[in-house]
């Protein structure tokens, strides 16, 4: 792992055979976004809108705050997740995802960006394997979200 200046941000961008409303309903809604990434999701999709994510079940179950930060479909869907429960989101104390999806061909550009890393005032241990959680997590789960997207395409 580089300098911790590495470590601010995961930026993705993959391509999605859907069209854009199709993909922002797939990463804003919680029908459709538990299909693709945590194993439960119940929040408000609205801005300012809270809730939760849930990954795993049992013992292992590891339960996630989501507040929304911006939606305005079929373009950008924000979010912040990761702070404490009972405070609310901010800077400093959550990470922020951000969805911009971008009308290309049939199809659409999903740009994921995660940042937030560095104001949390982590032990550089601990931040480098957050960080590298989040890397590979978001490794796994956006072919998941390109695979669904497609899917639903088809259908309709």
């Amino acid at each position: 792992m580089g300098s911790t200046s590495e470590l601010g941000s995961i930026e993705r961008e993959v391509y999605v055979e859907a069209a854009p409303e199709v993909v922002f309903e797939v990463v804003s809604s919680p029908e459709h976004v538990r299909q693709w990434w945590p194993d439960d999701a119940r929040y408000d999709p609205a801005p300012g809108g809270t809730g939760e994510i849930a990954f795993g079940e049992g013992a292992d179950r590891t339960v996630e705050q989501l507040t929304v930060v911006e939606s305005l479909p079929p373009r950008t869907f924000s979010f912040r997740w990761t702070h404490p429960a009972g405070q609310e989101a901010a800077p400093g104390n959550s990470l922020l995802v951000t969805f911009e999806l971008v009308p290309s061909g049939d199809g659409t550009l999903l740009r994921m960006t995660e940042t937030g890393f560095r104001e949390q005032g982590w032990e550089i241990a601990v931040l480098e394997q957050r960080y590298r959680e989040h890397v590979e997590g978001w490794t796994y789960y956006l072919p998941r979200l390109v695979t669904y997207a497609a899917s639903l395409e088809v259908r309709s």
